[in-house]
């Protein structure tokens, strides 16, 4: 079953928000850190609830605000949001005071804050939203498992408008962590750049006259060889009645790191031959819900039917009906998301 992309709302290391042409001026990343292009909070929230947020809240709420006015929708149904590392800056906040006050005397704000839920509750308490609210934490599939179940509810009950999303930020604390992993590229080795970034939708199960893309399905694949990888894709594409020359673009997710996508490229190169292909972690960097920005990316894509220069590897020399997003987070997570023109 397909759900309907009602509205879109993206903050991410890009200006992905405003009125501006899509990647009409890429932003590259300088170093191997990928801070998101933030707009100005004041016109999404008062600016005393402003002082009392962290950064991640701030973009969780700007994100959805600007999805629920693209799709002219005040109050949602439900609200479902996929975070890896929930709010790091809090965390590490809580943490740092945990050491300096010997573990005497700490502010309970910033744990209660820190943990992971805390985006969608900010959200649904803000619009006064009391519908169904869940938060996915299952590393590099947090976004999928949100998408899964949203596909599930509005399978259920089409007529439902739910904001669904993902989250995850960058903090000094965090990267100098993960820095430590030589995950990242440096003057040493090439690897990933670190990202960040906030997108939520709203969507639903009813189809109206001025949709233009859906999401038709998904799959998620863990610690997969090329082989099960193979008949992963194969399954999933005979599940959607679909043959690989069906699909138009094929929007990968490379982070740089030849060792860990070998199995993606080949997977990719192998499968899909005649289907246009394009990237998209160069532009958001890597972190675990990055599928986020690649659905916002795919479903502008198909509304404007123009894949910028920043994306396309090859020409697509065809209208896209079709996108399919192949994500690889380190070569362990691998997930597929269909998106198609209503």
């Amino acid at each position: 079953m397909a759900i309907y992309i009602k509205g879109k709302g993206n903050i991410s290391p890009q200006q992905t928000w405003g009125d501006s042409p899509l990647l009409e001026t890429p932003v590259l990343a300088n170093g191997n850190r990928f801070a998101c292009v933030e707009p100005d909070y004041t016109q999404f929230m008062d600016v005393r609830q402003l002082r009392r947020m962290s950064r991640i809240l701030k973009m969780g709420v700007a994100s959805g605000s600007m999805a629920l006015k693209d799709a002219g929708i005040t109050v949602p149904d439900g609200i479902i949001t996929g975070t890896s590392y929930g709010c790091l800056e809090d965390t590490g906040i809580f943490l740092s005071k945990m050491i300096s006050n010997v573990e005497h005397a700490l502010n309970p704000t910033p744990f209660i804050q820190s943990t992971h839920n805390t985006i969608g509750s900010q959200i649904a308490l803000l619009l006064q939203c009391q519908g169904y609210n869940q938060t996915y934490t299952q590393r590099a599939f947090s976004f999928e498992n949100a998408l899964l179940d949203a596909l599930m509810e509005l399978q259920e009950t089409p007529a439902q408008y739910f904001l669904v999303g993902a989250a995850d930020e960058i903090t000094d604390t965090s990267h100098a962590i993960q820095q430590r992993f030589g995950i990242f590229t440096d003057e040493h080795h090439a690897g990933a750049i670190n990202g960040e970034g906030v997108a939520y939708f709203v969507l639903s199960g009813e189809k109206s006259s001025q949709d233009k893309v859906s999401i038709h399905s998904l799959a998620t694949f863990y610690n997969a060889d090329e082989t099960a990888l193979n008949n992963g894709v194969h399954q999933f594409l005979a599940d959607a009645n679909l043959k690989a020359a069906d699909i138009d673009l094929l929007l990968m997710g490379t982070q740089g790191d030849a060792s860990e996508e070998a199995v993606l490229q080949s997977t990719a190169g192998s499968l899909f031959p005649s289907s246009a292909k394009g990237h998209f972690k160069h532009l958001s960097g890597e972190y675990p819900t990055a599928t986020a920005f690649a659905v916002w990316l795919a479903a502008r894509m198909i509304e404007t039917q123009t894949v910028p220069e920043s994306v396309s590897i090859g020409k697509a020399n065809r209208p896209l009906q079709r996108v399919l997003i192949f994500n690889s987070y380190f070569g362990k997570y691998h997930s597929l998301i269909l998106l198609e023109a209503c």
